[in-house]
């Protein structure tokens, strides 16, 4: 049992953005230098912490990954930072991109605060907004898409027909996360309920990194251009009239290869 005398730490929530160091917001930076243990996942850039962190952290990987059964659960993760907190430690949970989108900050949220210690949340870019500036891609503009839908895809998914043709008929540009392994089965599905087999598909890799690449495509040709082809980890899926605006405004030049990431962890 705890003892009243005890004195709690703080945890702190934070997104480190899609991957590249310098896409922090101050707050964070601030965080980094002050924090006794950080606790991070497979997708943050490893120069966010050696950059901004104190010396003498104590750095954990706390890798999830899917089809990954060697990574580390949910509920592994809780306990770290539940049992560090509780120690009086300054704890920081670094989220690749941004707290709210996929991250499972509920479980670790529950967690918290079920031991009543002290929390804050510090927001992140998120991996769609990183891919859209780093590769030209306005995720809507006037004339091609008035909004913009974010998705998970993974052969568990099961969404019903009304899913599926909700998302069709919405004409917004849809951006998939989790989905670059399955992205042909992705395309097939998309086919059966979207009149437009022409409409532009885009998969890109390691976005705001040097080793960013962008591949591209159509719904149609998907089967045929992506066959046995692996995509680097992180990779966001975006469908829509949008993605051939990249041959226009694309800026960013990339090496397109190797990886800033650990495979091995989250």
């Amino acid at each position: 049992m705890e003892s009243n005398t005890t004195k709690k730490g703080k945890v702190i929530i934070a997104g480190a953005g899609p991957g590249d160091a310098e896409l922090i917001t101050i707050k964070l930076q601030k965080r980094l230098a002050e924090a006794d243990v950080i606790i991070c996942d497979r997708l943050v850039n490893p120069d966010i912490i050696s950059l901004n962190a104190k010396k003498d952290v104590l750095v954990l990987n706390a890798g999830k990954q899917g089809y990954n059964d060697a990574s580390i659960s949910q509920d592994e993760i809780n306990e770290l930072i539940v049992s560090h907190a509780l120690q009086g430690h300054t704890v920081l949970r670094l989220k690749g991109g941004d707290v709210a989108f996929f991250s499972n900050v509920l479980d670790e949220l529950y967690s918290i605060t079920a031991h009543e210690i002290p929390f804050e949340i510090i927001p992140g870019i998120t991996a769609a907004a990183g891919a859209s500036a780093y590769t030209g891609i306005p995720l809507t503009a006037r004339g091609f898409s008035q909004g913009v839908q974010w998705v998970t895809f993974s052969p568990s998914s099961n969404y019903s027909h009304e899913r599926w043709e909700y998302l069709a008929a919405s004409n917004d540009t849809l951006v998939f996360y989790m989905a670059s392994k399955n992205v042909i089965q992705l395309a097939e599905q998309l086919i059966k309920y979207i009149g437009d087999r022409d409409i532009a598909l885009a998969i890109v890799e390691q976005a705001t990194t040097p080793h960013q690449k962008v591949n591209i495509t159509s719904l149609k040709n998907c089967a045929v251009d992506f066959k046995d082809k692996q995509f680097s980890s992180p990779s966001l899926v975006i469908v829509g009239n949008v993605v051939n605006l990249h041959h226009q405004f694309k800026w960013f030049n990339s090496d397109g290869g190797g990886s800033i990431f650990n495979d091995l962890e989250k």
